[in-house]
């Protein structure tokens, strides 16, 4: 599928020169799991970065050893969903900068012949005073997290956006068509999936790799 057909309004590709050392280390064959899970962590600081740079924040007051002083702090709560199991990898950094985060998970599992999923564990905290970061890092068919979407849009959530560490074009227009309101942003926009569902080039099976699972 042509990146080019495709209308990325609603997709932001991090350009950036950690990223992108970040990811070339992910996608990397030979790195053992529990370096998978270091660099894991360290892109998604990266990407939760630039997905709340509009964060909306309050004026607030406050006083140094020296003076008083006015600056901004976060004024929305900030709930992030990370899909089961591979999600749980980018939940650290999350918890890392945000420290007042409400966390929810959402278990969903692929039917390896249909490529549909089914919601096998559902956990939600309160969303509808908060915005709603959901944590998939492999945006491959988008049948997944278009189901995850749909789960916290029903469970009251208002401002959602998807953070993925690698995304294909097809699960892309998945989203855009059953959530054109919902902002993406990925790491990387790989090229195409494969006949069985995998990115390319991508970088396998991300739960396998994060849990050393692998066969």
């Amino acid at each position: 599928m042509d990146l080019g057909s495709l209308p990325l309004v609603a997709v932001t590709p991090i350009d950036h020169p950690l990223a992108e050392h970040l990811l070339l280390a992910l996608r990397d064959r030979t790195t053992p799991p529990a370096v998978f899970r270091t660099l894991t962590k360290r892109l998604t600081t990266v990407l939760m970065l630039e997905a709340t740079r509009d964060y909306p924040t309050r004026p607030r007051t406050v006083e140094t050893p020296l003076e008083e002083t006015t600056g901004r702090s976060l004024a929305q709560p900030l709930v992030a969903v990370p899909i089961l199991r591979a999600g749980l990898g980018m939940l650290d950094a999350v918890v890392e900068l945000f420290p007042a985060v409400r966390v929810g998970y959402l278990g969903l599992e692929r039917d390896e012949a249909t490529f549909q999923p089914s919601e096998y564990y559902a956990k939600l905290p309160r969303l509808d005073d908060a915005r709603t970061f959901v944590l998939d890092p492999m945006l491959a068919t988008g049948g997944s997290a278009s189901a995850a979407l749909q789960s916290v849009k029903e469970a009251g959530a208002g401002e959602v956006t998807m953070v993925s560490v690698v995304s294909a074009p097809e699960g892309v227009k998945v989203l855009e068509d059953d959530h054109p309101d919902v902002r993406i942003f990925t790491a990387a926009l790989d090229r195409e999936l494969s006949e069985s569902a995998y990115i390319l080039p991508g970088l396998g099976d991300f739960g396998d790799r994060l849990f050393g699972t692998e066969p």
